[in-house]
């Protein structure tokens, strides 16, 4: 039986590598990430603990990096990290949703509490969100020929 050498990683190392990045950031915020980040995924907090365990060799699914990098408060430099440890993992996945849009900033006002802000910021960003999607989903059913105009 032919033996693997300790210096070929497999892909669970690499994909373990951006996931142990993942925790490592999480552990660093606020309590409550967690479950702000699967607020905005739109998922349960088991999932987060999935992606966010490096034992478990489920990857983080590409359209979700967008996201995390926003709701975790992803630095630029852990950005880049974490975008090359991903790339690393899925040579073929394109990661265009990990480059940044054109933004537009939204000031909303302080309420005097970190908490209330948090929340606050939270509900403004997934409703942001959730109109951008519904943008980019016209945009694709107009690519394809399904748009309907009124």
């Amino acid at each position: 039986m032919a033996q693997v050498s300790t210096s070929e990683k497999v892909p669970h190392d690499e994909v373990a590598a951006y996931k142990r990045m993942l925790a490592e950031i999480i552990e660093r915020r606020p309590s409550g990430t967690r479950q702000r980040l699967a607020t905005a995924l739109a998922k349960n907090r088991s999932f987060v603990s999935q992606i966010t365990n490096p034992a478990y060799a489920t990857p983080i699914p590409a359209n979700h990096l967008a996201q995390i990098f926003e709701v975790c408060h992803f630095s630029a430099p852990e950005r880049r990290e974490f975008t090359r440890l991903y790339a690393a993992a899925h040579p073929k996945k394109v990661l265009r949703e990990t480059q940044q849009r054109p933004m537009l900033a939204v000031q909303l006002p302080d309420l005097g509490d970190d908490d209330r802000n948090r929340k606050l910021h939270g509900l403004v960003s997934g409703f942001v969100r959730q109109i951008a999607k519904l943008i980019d989903e016209d945009r694709n059913d107009d690519k394809l020929g399904e748009g309907k105009r009124r």
